[in-house]
């Protein structure tokens, strides 16, 4: 059974064991005066918000990790004259929720970055958000291209790819990232009728 199916499972059967007793079903009337109500966006079961603020709540890397995973998310994809850095589109968050709701990931992103520090450390003295932007940039150019890389970065490689597809998936599905590549969706605009060589074309003058 999925993750889901399990949650809305049990959600079912707290409502039937409400429908026996009348105490339960008043106690779950009574909201708790410092637990706020949960928003349900529209398309979404109450079951679905209900996990996902569950989720938001939920703290998976420590700061440090935090810090490792915004430098390298800004290496990746920095601020430009279209747009901010992929830090400032909110990259960091999207991999702590992406980690919490699959946890999976967990494994490969803690020990990339563990990987990553111990390899900086070793180097020049000092883990990866504490180096130079230099040092910083000369590691990533050992594990950014695979067939350039050497055996001995392998995990490195791996696990770059990793957080650079997450990067890019978290940064042009925010409302940065899409503004950046020009998609402006199901939008209203000016509608001035067809061109005029068109119009011409098939003899039309557009008084039609």
């Amino acid at each position: 059974m999925k993750r889901r199916d399990s949650l809305k499972t049990i959600t079912l059967s707290s409502l039937g064991l409400a429908g026996l007793n009348p105490q339960i079903a008043a106690a779950e009337t009574l909201t708790p005066p410092d637990v706020k109500p949960v928003k349900i966006p529209g398309g979404r079961q109450k079951f679905e918000a209900e996990r996902d603020a569950k989720l938001m709540a939920e703290k998976f890397f420590t700061p440090q990790e935090l810090q490792t995973l915004t430098v390298l998310s800004d290496i990746i994809i920095p601020a430009d004259s279209r747009s901010g850095s992929a830090s400032q589109a909110g990259v960091p968050a999207f991999i702590e929720f992406m980690v919490k709701d699959q946890p999976r990931l967990q494994t490969p992103f803690r020990g990339g970055l563990r990987w990553l520090d111990n390899q900086m450390v070793k180097r020049y003295g000092k883990k990866f958000a504490e180096c130079l932007k230099a040092q910083q940039i000369e590691m990533v150019e050992l594990i950014a291209y695979p067939e350039k890389a050497t055996p001995e970065v392998s995990q490195g490689v791996s696990f770059f790819n990793l957080m650079r597809g997450f990067t890019a998936t978290g940064f042009f599905t925010s409302q940065m990232g899409i503004k950046d590549i020009g998609y402006m969706g199901n939008t209203p605009n000016q509608w001035e009728g067809p061109p005029a060589d068109v119009l011409k074309q098939y003899g039309l003058t557009g008084n039609e």
